[in-house]
């Protein structure tokens, strides 16, 4: 059985480590198909605006005792009321079929009455309303430049805080990409779009910021030490601190998921498309990929941005330096001659020790015992 404490442990102290920034072409490949995926879903098959961007009539008609074939009957009563154009028929909660069809102000009290005729019930149980796209404009208008304050106002606030543009530029990069997916995937699965969706959109910039932001905090943390001890290279530093926060947002993003997969069931099963649907799925959706562009994509891209500055250069040529010394350094030790400190007999010898008393090298060819002594001149003989 996995320890995911002891995992988190020994992430964060480099016992193990992932290589989040060396495989940053991988996470690069990966978001670039997304993003093409998502692309097409929005250029091609294009966005499912609801009817508050597009305006029309919406009737609800409830009290209806069984859902089926409720497209084809409510199809049926549009065009018997002699409204032509799309016809979008939902099960709102477990009695309620909400239409939706193009405007239809003068022939809105014939809808009803077929509507009602089709469903089996009373015509009071069938509401309706004339929505304008006006409202749904307004909202758009009001969200796009909420957007560009907001990314104004967070690039001046992350380029104070981290003291440095591109980081700023990496965090902006990753919301980017967040937006564009989770938009994608509307397009791509026809996920209608409401103003709650746009709310739910914005939400989600704030909580990928709010990650990245904490992925950033520690990738600060430990570059500056890396510059001052000069034991670790910029990338080495940028991805411990990538594994050491790996655990909080993997954790952060489970816990915000599980109430919001909670309501998407919910929603679902029983109440139906409104609201609180639209704003949960867009949030599902985003935080999901945002937790995805904090570890994967603005750690590798701030370090490509800072790879060829003049300081990180320096820093990584000379821990490369260090690093071959050591290992110079320990080849070499393997080789040296073993130091020999007495004789065989167990004797200290008086030159196997220096004048410092450290014991001096002998070679290996070297004869173990006393010296050998200069032979005697024999005695002239008498």
């Amino acid at each position: 059985m996995i320890n995911f404490a002891q995992v988190g442990n020994d992430l964060y102290t480099g016992k193990r480590s992932i290589e989040f920034i060396k495989r940053q072409k991988t996470w690069y490949a990966v978001s670039a198909v997304l993003i093409a995926l998502a692309l097409v879903g929005i250029f091609v098959k294009g966005l499912n605006f609801g009817i508050e961007f597009s305006g029309g009539s919406e009737f609800r008609v409830q009290g209806v005792s069984s859902s089926e074939g409720y497209e084809e009957k409510a199809q049926s009563a549009i065009s018997d009321a002699g409204i032509q154009g799309n016809v979008i028929s939902t099960i709102v909660g477990q009695d309620t079929v909400r239409v939706q069809s193009e405007a239809a102000s003068e022939r809105t009290d014939e809808a009803r009455t077929a509507l009602a005729e089709q469903f089996g019930v009373e015509e009071s149980a069938v509401s309706a309303s004339l929505i304008g796209p006006s409202w749904g404009q307004s909202v758009s208008q009001q969200a796009i430049r909420g957007l560009v304050v907001f990314l104004i106002l967070v690039t001046i606030v992350m380029a104070l805080y981290f003291r440095t543009w591109k980081m700023a530029v990496a965090g902006l990069v990753a919301l980017l990409h967040d937006l564009v997916i989770t938009v994608g995937i509307y397009a791509l699965f026809g996920f209608e779009i409401t103003p709650s969706s746009m709310i739910g959109f914005l939400t989600i910039l704030g909580y990928s910021l709010y990650d990245t932001v904490v992925v950033f905090d520690k990738v600060r943390e430990n570059t500056a030490e890396a510059f001052r001890t000069k034991r670790m290279t910029y990338s080495a530093a940028a991805n411990l601190a990538v594994n050491q926060t790996l655990v909080r947002s993997i954790n952060t993003t489970v816990v915000a998921l599980l109430p919001i997969a909670a309501v998407l069931f919910v929603g679902f099963t029983l109440l139906g498309p409104g609201t609180l649907l639209d704003l949960s799925l867009a949030l599902f959706i985003g935080i999901a990929v945002g937790a995805y562009s904090s570890i994967f994509i603005a750690t590798p891209l701030l370090v490509d941005l800072r790879r060829n500055e003049p300081a990180v250069r320096e820093l990584d040529k000379y821990v490369a330096r260090h690093a071959a010394k050591e290992a110079v350094s320990a080849s070499q030790g393997a080789d040296q001659p073993a130091f020999v400190g007495a004789d065989a007999t167990g004797a200290a010898g008086d030159d196997a020790i220096g004048a410092d008393g450290a014991p001096r090298p002998v070679h290996k060819y070297a004869q173990a015992g006393p010296r050998n002594q200069p032979k005697r001149a024999p005695k002239s003989r008498r």
